[in-house]
């Protein structure tokens, strides 16, 4: 029978899977340590997959050469060649190194996090194999002790994981931040006082004594007008600060009046750009704690297990230099001297990076001790290098927002993509509408419109293969979404608005509104004529689901946007706000689903309706969107479509037709509502958007509705404050 496989390719593979699965091992890592932190800085879906697959890999190749070893016959070479078990035996503790991976990822996913139990078991069984490789070895094997030094680095890498996705995981990171039980005051023994006393006929009561206000951060921030700008070392430190405090959200804890107030007290204070520099380094924390070996590293355990790791290493590769290698072969020698340097390389990189990271300055800055100056010299050192991950504003070389600062720190530095998605609807539909064949015709000659056919052919077969295999929505995704930059003047935007509130939100019930408002309270609370209020409450208030009033306001905003052309900074805000709010709704439906309801349907339904138009108007690919426009504000909408179609359909366009006619009316008033209406949506759905969904962002590049969340939790714009202070305990107050 002939095998399907030639006998060529089995010996070459035979001759050097081993080698070849362990180098690629080691490539993999050192890939994953220098590249897994870009994911939190884009979310380019090639990023992303590319750190997905490697992550995967390197725990494949990990496993699947272990396995090689174990079933090697000790690459047994004819000739007067050294036998290369010992190098093979050499070479399995190396594994377990790789499989503990390295500091910058150990969980791709939330998930992946739960699953520590899996890699403690996976612990045991690769510990298991590479014992059995190197017994096989023994006695007789020269390298016993380089071999025995590895293995105990590669214990201590594999347990760092281990621990660290225990850590990570939703329960145990539940259970570290719940305190001691409280049963509070001793009930039946103050009630037994009392009445003795009472039948003592002494005059008795039981006074209440409220809980002290304590651990503020800044007493003064208060009192100060506005605080001055932070420095950097300075917003690290708050933000550790604060991150240690806000960390119980993820896992839905509830914060005290203490801690709401403390905060909402200094962000009143602090200037919008500070509070989003001490946001973004917030959520850098949450990434780190979620996704990296953080928590095990940043601990004087850590650091012993750590020395003691690399100390191995060194003294292994000291060893094997000093090591006669007579005998053995000259490549799987540069084998073994590159996964030895490269171990150390990995680790030496590694340190750098626990030495400069955030959470070094952050123990450094909240420790009282100064140690002989060289805390302060060391502070001095990194503050330096905290400078270049600084929030940088530069005007945009080109685009649309030239005139505008835009958030534009270095790439290799940022903490988070810094860009705001947007997906248009209109710009969509168009593009999905084939040209007019009569275009074609009279555009170009008779081969050219040949050419245009054949492509319009094959435009309409990858599409059929695209829905065949179900990836039409990562395909538009992918062609359809578009970034833009994070404006200065938007940001002011949000965060005095969201500051504005806060001031009003002293009691429950007003953070309720304020959090469930959608464009309301914008109505109801501003300085607006009633009859404005009366023509806009139908499309804000509570009757309308909030996918539909996403729709709705998205391409009333178009119209609008591409009807007026002046010069208006709320103009482009509306704008910017509008594409990203239908891109959360359609692209990102998890941050959603609290309130997105049947938002893809009805998105489908009024993207089927719209095509219908733009085709029967001879609109299609080539139109510009203010044609568009145009030609929907030219329908006459005095009757109300669900008059004429009914409910079948959820299409909403001609809805915001008639919502667009009605802004139009307010001149230049309109883009001031509109860019407040677009913030109260948007914080609508960052409040109403779970916690731990906010934690599964930030490793694909962050999202700018996590950092508006993040500012109204430090406002106190939230569910998860307990509001009102209570008391701390009962005194019993025997008078004379």
């Amino acid at each position: 029978m002939v095998s399907p496989i030639p006998h060529s390719v089995r010996k070459i593979w035979d001759a050097w899977n081993i080698r070849g699965v362990i180098l690629a091992s080691l490539s993999l890592q050192a890939f994953l340590i220098l590249f897994a932190p870009f994911r939190k800085r884009t979310s380019r879906s090639f990023a992303i997959w590319s750190t997905w697959s490697a992550y995967l890999l390197a725990d494949w190749a990990a496993n699947f050469c272990v396995g090689l070893i174990s079933n090697s016959d000790n690459d047994n070479p004819s000739g007067n060649n050294r036998d290369n078990g010992d190098l093979l035996a050499f070479w399995a503790p190396f594994l377990l190194v790789h499989l503990g991976g390295p500091d910058t990822i150990t969980a791709f996913a939330l998930e992946d996090n739960e699953l520590w139990i899996r890699h403690l078991l996976g612990l045991v069984f690769q510990l298991v194999a590479a014992a059995y490789v190197f017994l096989q070895t023994v006695p007789g094997n020269s390298l016993w002790v380089p071999t025995l030094l590895v293995f105990f680095a590669g214990i201590i890498k594999y347990a760092e994981r281990t621990r660290a996705l225990y850590l990570a995981s939703l329960g145990s990171f539940r259970e570290s931040m719940l305190t001691e039980p409280d049963p509070g005051p001793n009930y039946a023994k103050l009630m037994e006082e009392y009445f003795s006393k009472k039948e003592a006929r002494l005059p008795t009561r039981i006074e209440m004594t409220a809980e002290p206000d304590k651990n503020i951060m800044d007493p003064d921030a208060v009192e100060r007008q506005e605080i001055p700008e932070l420095d950097d070392l300075e917003v690290v430190a708050r933000a550790h600060h604060y991150f240690n405090r806000f960390k119980r959200l993820i896992v839905d804890l509830i914060l005290s009046f203490r801690e709401r107030n403390e905060s909402r007290d200094v962000f009143l204070h602090l200037k919008p750009t500070d509070a989003l520099r001490v946001i973004e380094v917030e959520l850098n924390f949450i990434y780190q704690v979620l996704y990296t070996k953080v928590q095990v590293v940043h601990t004087i355990l850590g650091y012993l297990f750590r020395f003691l790791a690399f100390g191995s290493i060194a003294v292994a590769l000291s060893l094997f230099f000093k090591q006669e290698k007579h005998g053995f072969k000259k490549f799987d020698v540069r084998v073994t001297y590159a996964l030895l340097f490269g171990a150390i390389a990995l680790d030496s990189v590694a340190l750098i990076m626990v030495v400069f990271s955030d959470w070094t300055v952050a123990s450094l800055m909240e420790s009282k001790k100064n140690w002989l100056k060289v805390r302060t010299s060391m502070l001095s050192i990194l503050k330096y290098f905290i400078r270049f991950k600084k929030s940088k504003w530069s005007k945009p070389k080109k685009g649309p927002y030239t005139n505008y600062d835009a958030l534009e720190t270095n790439f290799v530095f940022r903490r988070w993509s810094q860009y705001v998605w947007g997906h248009d609807l209109i710009k969509y539909c168009l593009e999905q509408c084939p040209r007019r064949k009569s275009q074609d015709k009279t555009k170009f000659f008779y081969m050219c419109y040949i050419f245009v056919k054949i492509k319009h052919v094959l435009e309409h077969g990858l599409d059929f293969f695209v829905k065949f295999i179900g990836a039409r929505d990562l395909v538009d995704e992918w062609i359809y979404k578009f970034k833009k930059p994070l404006l200065k003047k938007l940001w002011e935007l949000i965060f005095e608005e969201l500051r504005r509130k806060a001031k009003d939100a002293d009691d429950a019930e007003t953070v309720k509104r304020i959090c469930s408002a959608r464009g309301a309270w914008v109505l109801q609370e501003g300085e607006l004529d009633q009859t404005i209020i009366d023509r806009l409450m139908p499309y804000v208030d509570n009757e309308v689901a909030y996918d539909e009033s996403i729709i709705l306001w998205h391409i009333a905003t178009d119209l609008c946007y591409y009807k007026d052309n002046s010069p208006n900074d709320h103009r482009e805000f509306s704008k910017l706000l509008s594409d990203y709010m239908l891109y959360l709704l359609v692209m990102q439906p998890t941050m959603m689903s609290a309130v997105a309801g049947i938002g893809q349907i009805r998105f489908r339904d009024t993207c089927a309706e719209t095509k219908i138009f733009f085709r029967r108007k001879g609109l299609g690919k080539g139109n510009h969107e203010k044609d568009a426009c145009k030609r929907i504000l030219d329908v006459n909408t005095d009757v109300k479509p669900v008059a004429v179609k009914g409910d079948r359909s959820k299409s909403v366009l001609f809805d915001a037709c008639i919502l667009a006619k009605e802004l139009m009316n307010l001149n230049e008033k309109k883009w001031g509502i509109m860019s407040q209406i677009w913030v109260e949506i948007l914080s609508h759905a960052a409040s109403n958007c779970r916690a731990a969904t906010h934690a599964q962002q930030v490793s694909k590049g962050g999202e700018l509705i996590s950092h508006v969340w993040l500012l109204m939790s430090h406002f106190g714009l939230g569910e998860q404050f307990q509001i009102n202070e209570g008391h701390a305990r009962a005194k019993l107050i025997v008078g004379k």
